[in-house]
């Protein structure tokens, strides 16, 4: 039958019918008309009879739907039709009847034309109500992606879209910076010490009866690194703010900044180092108790006079005051926040997590230091200020986390060789006997461990031999007379100053470790084995010795910057004439000769040159110069 004889049997129909003024319309479209009677059926559904007119709606309607039991049977319906036809077969399609009749058998065109129009009808119109709902979703999936969110959305949801985007990104970094996340992510319940004394020892042996007081009770800001104590002073900002200098491939830029008069005290904190005099640092403190410099200097001046206590504090507390003005941006986590170690303002933050470290590694606990340690790394990946990479070996073995060392080891081999350093060689060596020595592991898993483990320390050997002979000095153990007089292992085997250093820092730091009995039996059966291969002429000893003689003729300048900052007589011992006839500053350790100065000290009346250091932590005999900081001349 044709559409015309349809609508004329529809107006039939409607003429039958009492008068009902929600049908009366002014010449509307078609689309205002569906609308129209979508809210006449929704009324109907909604609202009970009340007079005929409802009545005669409500079983028009019923008589449309009088093969569905439940409403929601033809929403659904209607939902499966809208998926099966794409959104521009139903642009070119408003009409619902002539899709909803594709493909119907014949017995199904013997209905009633009103009943099969109705049908349509409502059809259709449930199709157009279901394409608004999609509309509605599709906007706001686009929303919660954050590619098209409007200006005004919600401050967490464009963090949290940044901080997405940076994850993205950094794994396309170069440099093996698709494994850079994992290596250097940081957790936060890891930069508390409790968190591991508690593991050691319980909480209620750590914590105790400590009950919060309630009187006096300052409230200070939420803090990750350190927690404020009742007995510092009053916090106010002292002058120091972040600003996010650039982001870049996912990477975020940041940098400290000094207001005018946090300058000033500076200057006066130079003028109080110059003269000599540590209680002109403590006067600086009581009127500025944050002020940064003053507090690592005075830190350092505690624990020479051995105050570990009064020595962390001031540390942490300087801590608490750069968390206090960190970038909203800035983050101690993702691995994606850098600062740069040339310009004077961010080194403190660096000396501060180095020392901070040092004195959780002091304190037992290793887990703690480690991640410091991570988050030092993870602030200037590339250039290493601080060398943490000689150092995390150290604290990975100590806290017993050996599979994440493998794992630094087989991510930054390829563009760091790490193999080259003495301490990488060994440790990683140490990391894979221990490995086979758990209780928990396979006999076959166990044995290729072992394996593994003695292939390294012998090709470790081999690469640094003069490693042998201080570690067992330092472990009081009494090497056999074939060893010590064989060239290879013996006096006369001579290293590049370069790698003599290396090898004093590694020995002198982890001496500890091998004094096992099972760690020293093991190091014994390779040391056998390493003989027999240098008198067999293995030509791998011979590579090894080019390349000693090539490479580690002269070490960068944080290598020695870290040896100054560790402390360790083995090592310092060995530092060049360079480094240790220039004068060396405990707040600022051998700055490095090309920084980027932001400000300036002004010009002095005189210039006088001091005969000693009294705050000097390295170098006893130390001159302090006129000008420090890292500041250049003409200030």
């Amino acid at each position: 039958m044709s559409s015309r004889a349809l609508r004329r049997l529809r107006g039939k129909q409607r003429g039958q019918e009492a008068l009902d003024f929600g049908d009366v319309t002014l010449d509307d479209s078609p689309e205002e008309q569906a609308e129209a009677k979508e809210e006449q059926l929704d009324t109907a559904n909604v609202s009970p009879p009340s007079d005929s007119k409802g009545s005669s709606r409500k079983a028009k309607k019923n008589k449309a739907q009088k093969n569905f039991s439940n409403i929601y049977e033809l929403i659904g319906d209607a939902d499966n039709e809208a998926e099966k036809i794409s959104p521009d077969e139903e642009a070119e399609k408003p009409d619902g009847s002539k899709t909803s009749g594709m493909g119907k058998n014949d017995k199904k065109d013997l209905k009633k034309p009103d009943q099969k129009h109705e049908e349509a009808s409502t059809k259709s119109l449930s199709g157009d109500r279901v394409k608004k709902k999609k509309k509605k979703k599709k906007t706001k999936m686009t929303s919660e992606d954050g590619q098209e969110a409007a200006p005004d959305d919600n401050i967490d949801l464009l963090l949290e879209n940044l901080e997405q985007s940076n994850g993205l990104s950094l794994q396309s970094e170069d440099c093996g910076g698709s494994d850079r996340k994992s290596v250097l992510h940081v957790e936060h319940r890891n930069l508390n010490p409790e968190t591991e004394l508690k593991r050691y020892f319980g909480a209620r042996a750590v914590l105790g009866d400590q009950r919060p007081r309630q009187r006096n009770r300052q409230f200070h800001r939420s803090t990750w690194m350190t927690s404020p104590k009742d007995s510092w002073p009053r916090f106010s900002r002292p002058g120091i703010s972040m600003t996010l200098l650039e982001s870049k491939d996912g990477i975020q830029y940041f940098t400290f900044e000094h207001s005018r008069d946090y300058q000033q005290v500076q200057f006066k904190f130079l003028d109080a180092v110059e003269s000599m005099d540590p209680n002109n640092i403590v006067a600086l403190l009581q009127l500025n108790p944050y002020h940064i410099d003053s507090l690592l200097q005075l830190s350092d001046v505690c624990r020479i006079q051995e105050d570990q206590e009064m020595a962390r504090d001031l540390i942490e507390r300087a801590l608490y005051s750069f968390e206090c003005a960190f970038h909203p941006l800035f983050s101690l986590t993702s691995g994606t926040s850098r600062l740069d170690y040339l310009r004077p303002e961010n080194r403190a933050f660096y000396l501060a997590l180095y020392k901070h470290m040092m004195f959780l590694e002091k304190r037992g606990c290793p887990r703690t230091a480690l991640e410091y340690c991570k988050l030092i790394l993870s602030l200037d990946p590339d250039s290493d200020p601080l060398c943490m990479l000689l150092l995390v070996d150290f604290l990975t073995l100590r806290s017993r986390e050996y599979h994440s060392l493998l794992q630094l080891h087989q991510d930054w081999e390829e563009h760091r060789n790490l193999s080259q350093l003495p301490n990488f060689a060994f440790s990683t060596a140490l990391c894979h006997f221990h490995l086979s020595q758990q209780e928990d592991t396979d006999p076959e898993e166990s044995d290729k461990q072992r394996q593994i483990a003695d292939q390294m320390l012998q090709d470790a050997l081999i690469m640094f031999p003069g490693v042998l002979m201080p570690l067992l000095d330092l472990c009081t153990v009494q090497a056999d007379p074939a060893v010590t007089s064989h060239s290879f292992f013996g006096p006369k085997s001579q290293q590049p100053p370069a790698l003599a250093e290396l090898t004093a820092l590694y020995v002198g730091r982890t001496f500890n470790l091998w004094r096992e009995a099972a760690v020293m039996l093991w190091l014994e059966e390779s040391v056998k084995e390493v003989l027999c291969r240098v008198n067999a002429k293995d030509p791998l000893v011979e590579d090894c010795q080019n390349k000693r003689k090539q490479r580690y003729q002269s070490a960068p300048r944080n290598i020695h910057r870290h040896v100054l900052l560790s402390e360790i007589k083995e090592a310092t011992s060995s530092l060049p004439l360079e480094v240790t006839t220039q004068p060396v500053m405990g707040f600022d350790p051998l700055p490095p000769l090309d920084s980027v100065i932001s400000y300036t000290r002004p010009e002095r009346s005189e210039l006088v040159k001091y005969p000693g250091n009294c705050l000097n932590t390295s170098m006893k005999d130390a001159v302090f110069p006129p000008r420090t900081h890292g500041y250049p001349k003409g200030m």
